[in-house]
């Protein structure tokens, strides 16, 4: 079944709250490049946001009003943008950062890592959601998962890190097969010079990890994010100083992890127990 296109909001919605937030930057007497730095943006996002090109993110602005004096009149615009096929604006722009990545670190404990899955994997792991979202949900969401891992294949491929927890390597989501292919798989990732893959071993007396997964990333500005899911949502991470407390978080897991060789042989093992 062939991806079904991802509906935009309304682009009058976001025209209209685009000439709002220009509206406001104007008479605070701002340029677009002094408010982007206030608000923690690149200039290229408040100008798409003010074109209506992109969506307003509540996070944003909640700042936008903090500096230009605005009565939350731009949060209340935000909450009330449509919905972007129920992926929460954070979440959407983090995985527009995700695709432009120049480097990419992602710790996860339950699940092989996303940009890491097979299809018949990401299909099953789509599955498992309670409730369930039904074939056709299930489809559209692995397509799209799928296509996330075009920037693997770039020319020039961003740098990518992963430290997986070993119990999402022994589970069998979708039985024997599909586990055996995500496991070669791994492999042949292990082995690609843009890619750090290590593994966290049961037994460790000390883990860094027990607050749950996330990710961290390096924007072609060389901004720094971090990304976190939860069982009823998703935060992208601006602040530095959490920024700087989760890659501390990764530096740590690194460590405690297998170095890159026995990642590669615990990897074999198991693919000789499959």
């Amino acid at each position: 079944m062939p991806p079904r296109k991802r509906p935009r909001p309304n682009s009058t919605a976001m025209k209209m709250v685009g000439e709002q937030v220009a509206t406001g930057r104007v008479a605070k007497g701002m340029t677009q490049r002094a408010l982007a730095a206030e608000v923690v943006v690149d200039i290229e996002t408040l100008a798409s946001i003010e074109q209506g090109r992109r969506v307003l993110m509540p996070d944003v602005a909640a700042r936008m009003d903090r500096v230009l004096g605005l009565p939350g009149l731009l949060t209340v615009a935000a909450h009330r943008m449509p919905e972007v096929d129920m992926i929460p604006a954070w979440a959407e722009e983090y995985m527009e950062r995700e695709a432009e990545a120049l480097a990419l670190s992602w710790y996860d404990s339950l699940v092989v890592p996303g940009l890491l899955q097979t299809e018949s994997y990401a299909r099953e792991v789509f599955r498992c959601r309670v409730p369930f979202m039904g074939d056709e949900k299930i489809e559209i969401n692995t397509a799209r998962r799928v296509r996330r891992q075009e920037m693997l294949h770039r020319p020039v491929p961003p740098t990518l890190s992963f430290v997986v927890w070993v119990g999402a390597l022994r589970d069998r989501l979708g039985g024997e097969d599909v586990r055996r292919e995500q496991l070669l798989h791994l492999r042949t990732c292990a082995a690609r010079p843009a890619i750090s893959l290590q593994v966290l071993p049961l037994g460790i007396t000390a883990h860094a990890g027990l607050d749950g997964p996330f990710t961290l990333l390096e924007t072609p500005e060389h901004q720094h994010l971090a990304y976190s899911e939860t069982q009823r949502g998703s935060i992208l991470v601006r602040d530095p100083n959490e920024v700087s407390i989760l890659t501390q978080k990764y530096a740590m897991l690194r460590s405690q992890a297998l170095n890159l060789a026995e990642t590669k042989g615990l990897l074999d093992r198991l693919l000789g127990e499959a």
